[in-house]
């Protein structure tokens, strides 16, 4: 623990902890990575509120968390229906991983400024909640993209800071890569804690990752998790690297825009070792060999930086906007001698992850994941759940620090 005075934190309370039943309100939901956190720390708490407008992600959350909660817009809600009372007896934690899509790189990046009226812009929603309460959370959570205090948007994530500070709350924010608190995949999200009073708070320390994504891998897969063999050479084909792609091949262009291939962008894996050339680095660079467990991304087939961006060992970060993530497996081609491989590489096949594995990279449990395919939620919903989702190993670290004495 750093020395408080140090920090110039003096003036503060450093010994806040969570000592009552905690109230969960979960605005922006999703499948509830948060509630799962909680569960996972054996703290008391209740499923007191949600909000959320994806009715598929309510879906997924009542039948993840045996919940009977609705469908809502915060646009719609009023203090009132946070039913905040008696916080001498409950610690009220809210938490809000507002919209991201008007942040991210991959996003039109729109924005979150107050009445802008963008989807990140829904951000001010919270504001206008809190301002309405006559009493108010103990603690805030917050997650969202790392571009939510970059410069573009610097200006406005300090105005909410402000409006915080207004209210009465102590303010500490970080960002967090998933790779350092023990799960193999490269996700980096800015969290902040709001605390109501003068308190300390310190950031769970990283960690060195053990695991890799290989061992969170399904030992048996579908086959149409595989990805076609013309797209498959336009990673893998090792004379390509004489090539300084500027637009797409024609027929891998056509293969990724198919039907059967619409959404075949993103992150893969292949079986066994393989050579992966340009796509893995992007632009017109050295050949390398990819192994087991290691992923290529290539969501940005155009690109020659940001084309087939390699990873050893873990995975890119789990998106909404694509299905797909291309890894290196296990040598199961061995046991498939009835498939055909990539001429370049007999021994290399390419496939996306699964659903079950996005789920399993954001540390939900698979009975979790067989919950929410038994309540009859697609497999595109599936992947956008993870991907819109919070790593739940990381929520556990950053909660678990309001439980103890700083």
């Amino acid at each position: 623990m750093n020395n408080i005075a140090q920090l110039g934190f003096e003036h503060l309370n450093p010994n806040f902890k969570i000592d009552k039943p905690i109230r969960l309100i979960e605005l922006f939901a999703g499948i509830g990575a948060q509630s799962k956190a909680l569960e996972n720390l054996s703290v008391k708490f209740e499923h007191y509120r949600i909000c959320e407008f994806d009715k598929y992600a309510v879906k997924s959350y009542n039948a993840i968390h045996g919940t009977e909660f609705v469908q809502s817009d915060i646009t719609g809600l009023k203090a009132s229906d946070l039913g905040i009372v008696d916080t001498n007896q409950y610690c009220y934690i809210l938490t809000y991983s507002f919209p991201c899509q008007d942040l991210s790189i991959a996003g039109k990046q729109a924005g979150m400024k107050k009445g802008s009226k963008t989807r990140s812009g829904l951000l001010w929603e919270v504001e206008r909640l809190l301002n309405e309460c006559t009493k108010l959370p103990q603690v805030l959570l917050m997650e969202n993209v790392t571009q939510v205090h970059s410069k573009k948007n610097s200006a406005d994530f300090s105005n909410w800071i402000e409006s915080l500070e207004d209210l009465g709350y102590s303010n500490y924010y970080a960002d967090l890569n998933a790779k350092d608190y023990g799960v193999p995949q490269n996700r980096n999200r800015t969290f902040m804690i709001s605390i109501l009073g003068n308190y300390f708070y310190e950031f769970p320390e990283p960690f060195k990752l053990e695991k890799k994504l290989k061992d969170i891998l399904e030992t048996v897969v579908e086959e149409k998790y595989y990805i076609s063999t013309k797209i498959s050479h336009f990673v893998t084909e090792p004379f390509r690297i004489k090539k300084k792609y500027t637009t797409v091949n024609a027929d891998i262009a056509s293969s990724l825009k198919a039907r059967d291939y619409a959404n075949w962008n993103g992150n893969y894996v292949t079986d066994g070792l393989c050579c992966s050339i340009d796509m893995a680095h992007g632009g017109n660079r050295m050949p390398k060999i990819i192994e087991i467990g290691d992923s290529i991304d290539i969501n940005y087939p155009n690109s020659t930086t940001r084309r087939g961006r390699h990873i050893k060992a873990m995975a890119h970060t789990i998106t909404s906007e694509n299905n797909s993530q291309v890894v290196v497996v296990d040598d199961t081609y061995k046991n498939y001698p009835e498939r055909q491989y990539d001429d370049c590489c007999p021994a290399c096949r390419i496939r996306r992850l699964t659903p079950k594995e996005c789920f399993r990279l954001m540390t939900f449990d698979d009975t979790d994941f067989e919950k929410c395919k038994a309540a009859g939620i697609s497999d595109s919903q599936l992947y956008k759940q993870a991907g819109n989702s919070i790593v739940v190993d990381v929520l556990v670290k950053i909660f678990a620090q309001l439980f103890e004495k700083n």
